[in-house]
């Protein structure tokens, strides 16, 4: 049997310029954006807001111009496109729109952005030489290309859940753990249990600070290095302030060690005892601060409010045993994460991968 090169005879090679125009978008006043509008209204990377205005009436290709350059979006309502955008017009008759859409996403448009704010010049699109098959043809790779990319979606999505439901395995295990214990744990304020060295802070302006070696720490953990330190021991830091005393996207409390800097973002506290230590960094991440917290816009968890909270904390011989099975349960669900996370960038590859197949003419 005769083995047929990749590419169908069909295929002709033209410029982008030829298949394609990119228009440019329309600045729209903000007195005319709406966030309960009917219409889209599209920056450089996505729905921007809406409005009761549109630019452009039907199925279109958005291409980010400024900013985002390079990203491709799909529409299939009347929308307005932002002076940031170009909008894709094309010959109906000889090309299919979502074969555009994905022949586009495929050409990694961000590889032409230039300048400070990254911009693309659409005559530099317009340049590149591409093969392109008949329409026909051009509809039937579209179908491989959505089953293909629905049967990923779905592997994804659950893919995604699976690594939430590894994160809340956690959250359900502190709770299981530390609201049990409220019922027989003996009852007290941080300050009974530990000394707050927040008076030998020193925070240093970023203009003042000297490179170094040392972390320099802040109300999220390390923001810096610096030249010298100021604490050389074992301390559990806890976030002053910040949005994410309120949100809790990443740990308030963190234990540290060694030669560190601390600025005035993060409470320093020193326990005489590794791992009460480490047993109330467990506790803190895991308590609601929100009636300890001062300060919507700028959330704020002060040295007093701090010092008024009161920690169950279970008889020594228990301490270490739960601290124990804190870092095992942490550890693998760690390794599980990071297998979810693996598999997330391999579908990245593979849709990669799939789109470079298509337009090789391999499908």
């Amino acid at each position: 049997m005769k083995k047929y090169n990749h590419i169908d005879l069909r295929w002709k090679t033209k410029r982008i310029g030829d298949i394609l125009s990119l228009e440019y978008g329309k600045p729209l006043p903000k007195s005319e954006r709406d966030d309960d509008g009917k219409y889209a209204v599209y920056g450089a990377n996505g729905i921007k807001t809406r409005s009761n205005k549109f630019y452009v009436d039907q199925p279109a290709i958005i291409v980010g111009r400024k900013g985002s350059a390079g990203e491709i979006t799909l529409t299939n309502e009347p929308f307005w496109p932002l002076d940031v955008t170009y909008f894709v017009s094309y010959d109906s008759k000889l090309y299919d729109l979502k074969f555009l859409y994905y022949f586009l996403v495929n050409q990694g448009l961000q590889k032409l952005a230039k300048g400070v704010k990254p911009g693309i010049n659409r005559n530099d699109v317009y340049k590149l030489k591409v093969k392109v098959p008949p329409i026909e043809q051009q509809k039937r790779i579209v179908k491989i290309l959505d089953d293909a990319f629905e049967k990923l979606e779905i592997a994804e999505k659950n893919t995604e859940n699976n690594l939430v439901n590894a994160k809340e395995l956690f959250k359900s295990f502190q709770k299981r753990i530390f609201d049990d214990g409220q019922d027989r744990w003996k009852k007290r304020k941080l300050t009974e249990i530990s000394e707050n060295l927040d008076n030998k802070r020193i925070p240093i302006t970023k203009r003042d600070r000297k490179k170094g070696n040392y972390p320099y720490y802040g109300a999220s953990g390390i923001v810096d290095y610096v030249n010298d330190y100021i604490f050389d021991e074992d301390l559990l830091l806890i976030s002053e302030d910040g949005a994410n005393l309120l949100a809790r996207t990443y740990p308030i409390a963190f234990s540290v060690t060694g030669k560190i800097w601390v600025n005035n973002h993060a409470h320093v506290i020193r326990f005489n005892d590794k791992k009460i230590q480490l047993f109330v960094e467990y506790y803190l991440n895991y308590l609601n601060l929100e009636n300890f917290i001062s300060g919507m816009a700028q959330p704020k968890l002060n040295q007093g409010k701090l010092n008024s909270i009161s920690i169950y904390l279970p008889p020594e011989n228990e301490i270490q045993k739960i601290i124990n099975q804190f870092i095992d349960l942490k550890t693998n669900i760690k390794k599980i994460e990071n297998i979810y996370q693996n598999k997330l960038i391999k579908f990245d590859e593979l849709k990669k991968s799939v789109l470079q197949k298509a337009f090789s003419g391999e499908m």
